[in-house]
């Protein structure tokens, strides 16, 4: 049981979570550019994108990493910013969750726990 279980979920490291944030990311922007935003395939890397920012709040907020109101960032939206304590690779922030989907995703409790910026 316990290796089917680690087959279907595997923990990837920290650095390894974000860098795969990034990643799928970065891919969805370059679907975007090309006008294809609505694309099942842009639609999946969002939803795989979700999971695994919340999958990083949950194993490691508000430790290493934790959301915050980004006022700045250009959106019809209200969007959080997933901000690192440490910078890995030169990134500190993993890409942006917006409020509803975060609302839909983690429970009130959650978002409080994950929001607190001192440790």
């Amino acid at each position: 049981m316990n290796q089917t279980k680690s087959l279907l979920h595997p923990l990837a490291s920290f650095e390894q979570l974000v860098r795969e944030i990034i990643t799928i990311n970065k891919a969805l922007k370059v679907a975007c550019e090309m006008g294809n935003s609505d694309s099942q395939i842009a639609i999946s890397m969002k939803n795989i994108k979700t999971r695994w920012q919340v999958r990083l709040l949950r194993l490691y907020a508000p430790e290493r990493v934790y959301l915050q109101l980004d006022a700045e960032a250009k959106s019809d939206e209200a969007l959080y910013g997933l901000f690192l304590r440490e910078p890995i690779e030169g990134f500190a922030d993993i890409n942006h969750l917006p409020v509803r989907v975060a609302r839909s995703m983690l429970s009130a409790e959650e978002i409080i726990k994950f929001s607190k910026c001192r440790v």
